[in-house]
């Protein structure tokens, strides 16, 4: 296994397990966040199936699905860093989607 192998396999657990964190142990911080930004409930839920979607896709063993999973991640968190920018969050509150957004690139790379 080459070193870029072993990177992209490390960038997928650590976008999993972010992913998973994020979307079923902080949910109730989603919901807060999503209902702040003005969205409905219905784009948070369709948000929260791509995001969870696209983490599954990036374990398979073939290479379309899982260019498809990281396009859609990378997708979400250039929506995500876009609204953060938009309704002028924190660094703090944005620096978790600009590393997923970060760690998609190289991954698609």
């Amino acid at each position: 296994m080459s070193s870029s192998d072993t990177l992209l396999e490390i960038l997928k657990i650590i976008a999993t397990c972010s992913i998973i964190f994020v979307w079923f142990v902080r949910y109730k911080n989603i919901k807060i966040e999503f209902q702040k930004y003005g969205f409905p409930t219905w784009f948070r839920d369709f948000v929260g199936i791509l995001k969870i979607s696209s983490i599954a896709m990036l374990h398979y063993s073939n290479t379309s699905i899982v260019y498809t999973g990281i396009i859609t991640i990378l997708f979400l968190m250039l929506g995500a860093v876009l609204t953060h920018i938009i309704f002028k969050d924190s660094f703090r509150e944005t620096i978790a989607s600009v590393g997923m957004l970060l760690a998609s690139i190289i991954m698609l790379i």
